[in-house]
């Protein structure tokens, strides 16, 4: 990305949270949509390849199914986005009430135990809103891990913007996340990740849909090394401005196997627990990205 754009980028991101949060709700909710079907007739890059990967998700999906789908994808997307431009200027009130989690005492239960709790989710609905809704209406802070951006002033907007959430944000790079998120879950903590994207490309390989894609194995690694439960998150949304949600049961770590192998099976359970949710919901699966190792074939150019 030229430094121009860089710099649009992180503009128009400004724009949004200076702007949009002071919008009314249902001006916010008819703009978004505006801006989701604008974007999804132009078709660029991002529509084609969300589509792409519904493909996969609804594999007997007919042409004009998969075009419902990514119209209903884009509409979720900047539902999301408006959202988050807005989250914060909501009460603790509209947060605590915009959420509501099924089976959540897997997680109370969890953070009562005082073990530490790994919570892992795919790039589904709103994650921001589950996080503020998390510091809020638990009253439990916890720490994640943020893509490095460019420009940097992008990468310190959406740092700033989750830390006034009630979220500890580490970078992604550098090589000191790892050993930050063990000892918050070693010091009974809760760490959220978002996983189902490898963004090393050392991820531990999963059938996803029935392909093969790379998923990260920090998730089951923490759980491993630290004794921290680990628990899969999937989100959607429905026709109300609540956002649904669903706290799967634990990931167990096998009793049997070298490191390496646990982290295999772990991780293949978390995608498995991720795919129910996405096929439930597919519509609020926001990867506007390429997954699969198919569709990672360096000829084929950048994602």
């Amino acid at each position: 990305m030229s430094s121009a754009r860089e710099r649009l980028t992180d503009t128009l991101y400004g724009v949004g949270w200076s702007t949009v949060k002071k919008l009314p709700e249902p001006v916010a909710v008819r703009l978004g949509r505006t801006i989701a079907d604008l974007a999804w007739k132009r078709c660029g890059k991002g529509v084609q390849r969300l589509e792409s990967n519904y493909a996969r998700v609804v594999p007997d999906a007919s042409p004009e199914r998969l075009a419902e789908l990514s119209r209903a994808g884009m509409r979720s997307y900047l539902r999301y986005w408006m959202e988050s431009f807005r989250l914060p200027a909501w009460s603790a009130e509209r947060i605590r009430t915009g959420f509501d989690p099924k089976d959540l005492h897997h997680l109370t239960d969890g953070i009562a135990s005082g073990r530490g709790v790994v919570l892992a989710l795919p790039h589904l609905a709103n994650w921001d809103l589950a996080g503020a809704w998390v510091t809020t209406a638990l009253e439990t802070p916890f720490t994640t891990v943020a893509e490095r951006l460019k420009p940097e002033t992008l990468y310190d907007r959406f740092v700033a913007y989750r830390e006034g959430l009630g979220m500890e944000v580490l970078p992604h790079s550098g090589g000191t996340a790892f050993g930050t998120l063990a000892r918050r879950l070693r010091d009974g903590g809760l760490v959220c990740l978002v996983a189902e994207r490898d963004l090393s490309a050392s991820g531990v390989e999963v059938t996803f849909f029935g392909e093969a894609t790379r998923m990260p194995a920090g998730p089951a690694l923490l759980a491993q090394q630290t004794g921290a439960l680990l628990l899969p998150v999937t989100l959607w949304y429905d026709d109300s401005p609540v956002m649904q949600g669903r706290v799967h049961p634990p990931v167990e770590v096998p009793e049997s196997g070298d490191r390496a192998e646990k982290t295999s099976v772990m991780t293949q359970a978390l995608a498995d627990a991720f795919a129910t949710g996405i096929a439930d919901h597919p519509e609020d699966w926001h990867m506007l990205q390429r997954l699969w190792l198919a569709d990672l074939d360096p000829s084929k150019g950048p994602s």
